[in-house]
């Protein structure tokens, strides 16, 4: 890998390709998603789920408009979607799932957790697109971080299958579900999960968190879909300090989690408050009269190291689209933490003019820092080949003088939040 120019990692590279020698960004992005066509799935599923699959399939509506569309080949048309990223400034993915598998009623991501009668069939229906997905990767070496799936309604199989994708060459990392309220799961600070914690930070593997996948449902009502809008973010948020106060980075200190597509921007307000409350009722366990002492016994011992050291040790955060309010928050983030995802295909994501939501948010900063927030940390994250990379973003990457252009007026038909006007931080 070439050499960062900053403690954040990543540079701008000379291309030599290019007939005026411009100076060009590597973007990577650490956000998009795909997935196979329903049917398409059948090949990778066991033999002896063929049947039943082909009389489930039969009867399956599809309930997304994107899925059914003329687009939406761009989830598994592979020359589609490298010839399209490419034209948008992009040169390698990490890609989260979008399609439904094999058994599921919505699509994976946001599929409430299987009841004890489904998992089997759930499960089935996972590693059926896990086989995909390493197939997909493989048709673009280097340049896409497949990200697989587990369950965790049974941690022996969820382990064994991090080391089947570990071998199999997804090195985007496990998609860790959510364990919303009504699931039936353990919390996630529960040490039942420890040995998923324990394979992935022995085999390297990021646990990555993406937004919606850990909200409780809601209904279809106006005022619903409102408060689900309100709060997905938030309940995405709580496998940060289930993580931190359950004691998994101080059991297992070589694991990261990265939380995608949540926003950045509540992050140093959120560590604040952790850390207040880790000081509070650590303090509190030393005076046995007091009313908190309960709540903070042991807890000193069981999680370590204050909530900011272990973000800074060992957290990262997918900042999707980022928004200009965000960005003067970068250095309390963590420059080294801050990975740019273009969301592709969603119609919230930047694609086509993901070079004006680059300049929209970095746009005069430092090309170090870009260049970091922009490809570097992801290919870190990740371990994107970065001179790989470097030779296709000479030819296609935005230039740094393009993205150092403040983006006056954003496209008319521009669909991502990156563009919205009014945007402050949230308080989560």
């Amino acid at each position: 890998m070439s050499g960062p120019a900053s403690a954040a990692g990543g540079a701008p590279r000379s291309s030599g390709g290019d007939p005026a020698g411009a100076d060009r960004y590597t973007v990577v992005s650490a956000d998009c998603h795909a997935g196979a066509d329903l049917l398409d799935y059948r090949p990778y599923l066991a033999a002896a789920h063929h049947e039943e699959f082909d009389a489930w399939a039969a009867s399956y509506v599809n309930p997304y408009e994107d899925l059914v569309a003329d687009t939406a080949d761009r989830n598994w048309n592979s020359a589609r979607r490298l010839a399209e990223l490419e034209r948008d400034g992009i040169v390698a993915e990490v890609v989260f799932p979008n399609t439904i598998p094999p058994f599921f009623p919505s699509a994976s991501l946001m599929a409430p957790a299987p009841s004890p009668g489904e998992f089997r069939r759930r499960w089935a229906g996972l590693r059926a697109h896990n086989r995909w997905l390493a197939d997909f990767c493989a048709a673009a070496p280097g340049r896409r971080a497949g990200v697989f799936q587990i369950l965790l309604n049974d941690v022996e199989e969820a382990v064994g299958e991090i080391r089947w994708a570990v071998a199999a060459g997804l090195t985007g990392g496990v998609l860790l579900p959510g364990t919303p309220p009504g699931s039936g799961l353990p919390e996630l600070h529960s040490p039942v999960y420890d040995p998923i914690w324990a394979a992935c930070a022995d085999l390297g593997v990021p646990v990555n968190h993406h937004a919606g996948s850990a909200s409780p449902p809601l209904g279809d009502e106006p005022a619903a879909r409102a408060v689900f809008m309100v709060e997905t973010t938030w309940f995405s948020h709580r496998a940060l300090w289930h993580l931190v106060f359950g004691g998994a980075f101080h059991r297992h200190p070589g694991l990261r989690l990265v939380l995608t597509e949540q926003g950045s921007g509540w992050i140093p307000g959120v560590l604040d408050m952790l850390d207040y409350y880790h000081g509070r009722l650590v303090a509190a366990a030393t005076r046995s009269a007091t009313a908190e002492a309960r709540f903070g016994a042991g807890l000193a011992d069981s999680m370590g190291a204050r909530p900011s050291r272990v973000w800074r040790d060992n957290c990262f955060v997918g900042a999707s689209f980022m928004r200009p309010h965000e960005v003067p928050l970068r250095e309390l983030i963590g420059l080294d933490k801050i990975m740019w995802g273009s969301d592709y295909p969603h119609d919230e994501g930047t694609y086509p003019y993901s070079r004006e939501g680059l300049r929209i948010a970095y746009a005069g900063l430092p090309r170090e820092e870009v260049a970091a927030m922009a490809g570097g940390n992801a290919a870190r994250v990740y371990g994107f080949d970065l001179d790989l990379l470097d030779a296709i973003a000479a030819k296609v990457g935005p230039t740094v003088e393009e993205i150092a252009e403040p983006l006056g007026t954003p496209p008319a038909d521009a669909t991502s939040p990156a563009f919205a006007r009014g945007g402050s931080v949230r308080v989560w």
